[in-house]
């Protein structure tokens, strides 16, 4: 698939949404130079795939900051902000896909029971056999 070309105003509105804006619509599109009466929809409807794009890059730019944070925390427990900080750690790295990883042991005596779905009858197989009744 091609890639989609942005305008100057649209790449700047980006940079200052991940930026100096910090997140706020309205301040990314006065700094791009967009007017006050331009509906926030015209402008960030069009760049939802780059704004979810962005978004997902910040999260991984800070994943190393969270796993360490949460490192900082282990030899500084009583620090704090420490639940916050583990608390926003976590959030971080679950997004960005380093969760915690859990298993389950399952133990069951010897001579189980297992119970299969009941057959599926064929539609032609039935209307068969109400011929035949």
């Amino acid at each position: 698939m091609a890639e989609k070309k942005l305008t100057r105003k649209q790449e700047i509105f980006l940079e200052a949404l991940c930026g100096e804006a910090k997140g706020n619509f309205r301040s990314a599109m006065r700094i791009a130079g967009y007017s006050d009466n331009t509906a926030l929809h015209e402008v960030a409807g069009s760049l939802k795939n780059e704004i979810i794009e962005r978004a997902s890059m910040i999260l991984a730019l800070n994943a190393p900051k969270a796993a360490l944070g949460i490192v900082d925390v282990m030899d500084d427990p009583t620090g704090l902000g420490a639940r916050n900080m583990v608390s926003a750690a976590r959030e971080v790295l679950d997004r960005t896909g380093l969760i915690k990883k859990e298993q389950v042991e399952v133990k069951a005596q010897e001579g189980g029971l297992f119970i299969l779905p009941p057959k599926r009858v064929d539609r032609f197989e039935q209307d068969t056999d109400d011929l035949e009744n």
